[in-house]
């Protein structure tokens, strides 16, 4: 299991099918912003990581262009990664409470990170082709990820593709299809329970759409349930 992990990792950071997305992400790595301007991005796709074990699974939007598009690693070195770190961290998810590069010594622990795009997209905005695109390394996650039994997914865009990925592995897909709401559990019909929540951007917590205690207990709900499961 986990030489097919590094084999999938290999391939997400060696794509290039999106050609908008190849462009943005070399150029933002090439051109930085001033206050990294002396250090070396990263500018390739960014593979997911974490514990092959995993019982929690974390499903994202896209890399940021000055967090993983230069850091290599996904929440790592912005905003978001700043409350997204320190929830995981005091739910016991993680090693420490925040992270700045790819080899600062955070571990995480059952739980796995990735997103449903891999490069880091104009105005945070992927078109549908890349979604689609993509979507082939999710479900190469979600069919790896064996032990997977609580998902969170950050925002309503990755709460959708989350599902098409789902349908496209051949699990059964609720019709209606269960609606996006913050703190919202759903037990799907393949044995997994999804919790959805705000993603932690820059913009949800500044202006208060998102708070720590909010974040917070959507991992709390987490933890609880895997201490039944």
């Amino acid at each position: 299991m986990l030489k097919q992990a590094l084999q999938l990792h290999e391939k997400v950071v060696s794509c290039r099918r999106c050609p908008r997305l190849v462009a943005h992400r070399e150029t933002v790595a090439a051109t930085k912003v001033r206050r990294f301007q002396n250090e070396e991005y990263w500018g390739k796709p960014v593979h997911g990581f974490g514990d092959p074990q995993a019982q929690l699974l974390i499903v994202g939007l896209a890399p940021g262009a000055h967090g993983s598009n230069r850091t290599g690693r996904a929440f790592t070195g912005d905003r978001s990664g700043e409350l997204l770190y320190q929830v995981l961290y005091d739910n016991a998810f993680c090693t420490q409470a925040s992270s700045v590069q790819k080899d600062d010594g955070l571990y995480l622990t059952n739980c796995y990170i990735t997103a449903v795009v891999r490069c880091a997209p104009p105005e945070n905005k992927p078109l549908p082709e890349e979604f689609a695109l993509c979507r082939p390394y999710l479900i190469e996650e979600i069919s790896l990820l064996r032990f997977v039994h609580v998902v969170v997914v950050l925002g309503k865009l990755a709460f959708d593709h989350y599902f098409k990925a789902c349908q496209d592995v051949g699990y059964s897909v609720p019709s209606p299809k269960p609606q996006f709401s913050h703190g919202a559990v759903v037990r799907l019909p393949w044995g997994v329970t999804l919790i959805s929540s705000y993603h932690p951007s820059q913009q949800n917590t500044q202006t208060g759409k998102l708070t720590y205690s909010m974040f917070n207990d959507v991992f709390a709900t987490a933890r609880s349930l895997l201490s039944r499961a």
